[in-house]
């Protein structure tokens, strides 16, 4: 590969996160074209690769037979030159919490280009507030993606919470064409619940997380969901938003320290944003929409915010793909994003 064809990638941009990597790592296996990042995380408080990071290469470079320089826990700079995209099965170990859907949601839409169809097991953390958890991957993003004709197919089999990991997710999918959408509206509100998770701790915190947050927001159904202790010990409240067009869902996590009520008003906060906004998608599901739809070639919706995220996620697509990608305020508070 000649060094002229290589993308050069500041990893300090934007956010200044990991997105800039897997979006990198995602786009670079499907183009074929190779790239070099530098400044990796430059602006987390622990800069380089972590352990969900590597994991991530590590799969990319499996699936893709690539060739990769600098993939080591805190390396700051990577080169990433991918092969052919191999189906088959996959088995990842983060080792720690890091997320294990940052992990599928690299090699995932890499895979519906694949030569065969895939399964992709990866163990470490489901549920940490770093990352959208399991149930987010599951019940928001995959219904959107199955409808733009991806076959996917994601389990949870093994909760796991932060700092003990311990999780494990299934992904099955194969190859496939995928088709723009627009979601520019999210029709009609058919359900609005809520769920909180309880692993080693009290169920009497799940209560108190639910009481709160019906409190919070009107017309809110919940049940408590008691885990099996050795899956803990950890604590999640999802609020989940079903529309005729999108069903979204927003979580916060108990922490030692934070009382069942903060973490109620969290969640309940996000859904009320989202809810106010009259914006198809969050915040979170916008910047996870990006990809599949210029993967499609087209589409659009309309989300809350233009988050730094989103910002940073669409400049490293159009490095990739010839595609024009436009996030634009509109005059009732929504922001409009057009793929094309």
């Amino acid at each position: 590969m000649k060094e002229q064809d290589i993308i050069e990638l500041d990893g300090s941009q934007g956010e200044g996160g990991g997105q800039v990597l897997r979006t990198a790592l995602t786009l670079a296996m499907i183009t074929g074209r190779p790239f070099r990042i530098e400044h990796i995380r430059a602006k987390r408080s622990k800069p380089g690769l972590l352990r969900q990071h590597l994991t991530a290469v590590q799969a990319a470079a499996a699936v893709s037979s690539a060739q990769v320089d600098g993939a080591a826990v805190g390396s700051q700079t990577l080169r990433f030159a991918p092969g052919p995209i191999r189906g088959g099965d996959y088995r990842l170990a983060i080792g720690t919490a890091g997320s294990c859907t940052l992990v599928l949601q690299t090699v995932l839409p890499a895979l519906w280009f694949a030569d065969a169809p895939s399964t992709v097991t990866v163990s470490g953390g489901t549920h940490n507030k770093a990352a959208p958890p399991a149930d987010f991957l599951i019940r928001a993003w995959q219904p959107l993606v199955r409808r733009m004709g991806a076959k996917l197919d994601i389990t949870l089999r093994r909760h796991g919470f932060y700092p003990a990991g311990g999780g494990e997710v299934v992904a099955s999918t194969e190859p496939c064409g995928l088709q723009a959408i627009t979601l520019i509206d999210r029709g009609e509100r058919q359900a609005l619940k809520a769920e909180a998770l309880v692993a080693a701790v009290p169920g009497s915190v799940a209560r108190r997380e639910l009481e709160r947050a019906g409190a919070q927001l009107a017309c809110l159904g919940g049940r408590v969901r008691e885990l099996p202790a050795g899956e803990g010990p950890g604590n999640a409240l999802l609020i989940e938003v079903a529309h005729a067009q999108v069903t979204e869902l927003f979580t916060s996590f108990g922490e030692r320290g934070v009382s069942a009520e903060a973490v109620a008003d969290h969640a309940a906060r996000q859904a009320r944003l989202y809810l106010e906004s009259g914006a198809a998608v969050g915040e979170y599901l916008a910047d996870q929409l990006l990809l599949p739809l210029a993967l499609a070639g087209g589409g659009a919706f309309t989300t809350v915010s233009a988050s730094s995220h989103l910002l940073t996620n669409i400049a490293v697509i159009e490095k990739f793909l010839p595609v024009e990608i436009a996030a634009s305020a509109q005059a009732d508070g929504r922001w409009l994003v057009e793929i094309g």
